[in-house]
């Protein structure tokens, strides 16, 4: 998809594994050539975190002249939020979910882990059912992990799903049986993500479209999970074009 890069008008990036590590700051070397390429084009960027946690991940690290800034499009919780900058970050949407059907995932994962007899790891960091409001997320060893611990809890995350991913995703399973009305994601390394269902990197791409008004085939979408079950790759059904990358060093180098 090199090829093409020259040609789009606007570069989507998934943030976790593709512009940072897990939940990790963004490095100064990846910010200096995304100013860069705000000199040429325009860039949204998407996940499933929250805002707050695009403002600690990548806003805190990002520093770039307020003209540029116009330029970049932040859609946290895998789009089901949108925020731009407009003489300082403002929101543009949330699509929240219903306090009931929020109350409902809660039960859904606790009458899960239960069924299973989950085991929890000895010690987590922060919640481990975590309510984003747009999405409910668990997250096996606490959302604050990486936080805390830094490069230290990049490598327990890596480790826990080399150990137990299927633990997850018979988790995600067995949840989604209990919530069929709504959308359940195995996510990143330890997650779990329920939300609004047809909520993936699709549907991200098309509400960049529909608020950005650039057509799909305008853009090139990267990131690290473009596999089949990796959590970007919804964006392939779209048709746009893409790169795939096998962490921040490499998109560095894309």
């Amino acid at each position: 998809m090199r090829k093409n890069f020259k040609d789009k008008e606007l570069i989507v990036f998934d943030l976790d594994g593709t512009l940072t590590e897990t939940k990790s700051p963004l490095m100064q070397d990846v910010a200096f050539l995304l100013v860069r390429l705000l000199e040429q084009k325009q860039i949204a960027i998407i996940g499933g975190g929250r805002y707050r946690q695009f403002r600690a991940q990548f806003l805190k690290q990002f520093r770039a002249p307020k003209e540029l800034l116009g330029h970049l499009y932040l859609f946290p919780t895998t789009a089901t939020a949108f925020y731009r900058y407009r003489h300082g970050w403002r929101k543009v949407y949330v699509h929240e979910l219903s306090r009931r059907d929020r109350a409902n995932i809660k039960k859904a994962f606790h009458a899960v882990l239960e069924e299973i007899h989950y085991v929890p790891p000895d010690r987590v960091y922060g919640q481990v059912i975590e309510d984003r409001r747009t999405q409910v997320s668990f997250s096996a060893l606490g959302q604050d992990i990486v936080a805390r611990l830094g490069a230290k809890g990049v490598r327990l995350k890596k480790e826990w799903k080399r150990k137990h991913t299927d633990i997850k995703m018979k988790i995600a399973k067995l949840v989604a049986r209990r919530l069929p009305h709504l959308e359940v994601r195995a996510a990143g390394f330890t997650t779990v993500d329920v939300t609004k269902r047809g909520i993936d990197k699709a549907y991200g791409l098309r509400q960049i479209q529909k608020y950005l008004h650039v057509p799909i085939k305008e853009m090139l979408f990267i990131g690290d999970a473009i596999f089949p079950g990796g959590n970007d790759y919804a964006v392939v059904k779209t048709g746009v074009d893409y790169l795939k990358v096998s962490g921040p060093a490499q998109t560095k180098n894309s």
